[in-house]
């Protein structure tokens, strides 16, 4: 695949991203991408994607995607690897809605637990 090739994949799949495209580790069997989201000059979110051709021999393309929140150094959050750039993205995303649904259960078990024995739910208790 031509560098041309993947930031026309790229730009089609997330449009929202603004690409730099950098050389990979090993020619033109490694394509590397990052992607940022501003508002501003506050970098709202950065994602990486990089391309390997001919993964383990098999001849395909494997996708391995990462995102950090906001601020140029932040940190990387969580990975995910799949044959296509869609899919690779689509599992970054599911794992991010499975954290939010998970922290969002135990905040709102904390709010009711507080709230049981005649509290308000704010930490403050009338007893």
């Amino acid at each position: 695949m031509k560098r041309s090739d993947f930031r026309k994949e790229l730009t089609k799949i997330m449009p929202g991203y603004k690409w730099t495209l950098r050389a990979g580790k090993d020619g033109d069997r490694v394509m590397l991408a990052e992607g940022i989201q501003s508002s501003g000059s506050n970098r709202l979110s950065t994602l990486s994607v990089e391309r390997r051709d001919n993964y383990a021999a098999s001849g395909k393309p494997i996708y391995e995607v990462k995102s950090a929140g906001y601020g140029k150094r932040a940190p990387w959050l969580h990975t995910a690897t799949d044959w296509t750039l869609a899919r690779a993205l689509r599992n970054l995303q599911e794992y991010y809605e499975r954290m939010a649904t998970m922290y969002s259960v135990h905040a709102s078990d904390l709010r009711t637990g507080r709230a049981a024995k005649g509290g308000d739910g704010e930490g403050n208790s009338h007893e």
